[in-house]
């Protein structure tokens, strides 16, 4: 693989991995089923309590710190 072909491949997989962990927190903190448009109102629009939007913000904003602190351990390393 060519160096740029590689760092596309490497984007690629992280917003995969992104998109994984949003959905993921999407459905354990907010019950959302699917973060994909679905095109019908029932399906796209959710009511959910402050509670579960709190606690969805803060598992994104853990998941955010993790990264960094490994990023910056990788790059000391």
């Amino acid at each position: 693989m060519t160096p740029t072909r590689t760092r596309k491949a490497s984007a690629s997989k992280a917003a995969q991995q992104l998109d994984q962990l949003l959905a993921q927190i999407a459905q354990e903190h907010l019950f959302i089923e699917t973060l994909e448009t679905r095109n019908h109102d029932r399906l796209d629009f959710h009511d959910v309590g402050v509670w579960c939007v709190k606690s969805a913000l803060m598992a994104a904003y853990q998941a955010g710190l993790a990264a960094g602190q490994n990023a910056a351990a990788n790059q000391t390393a």
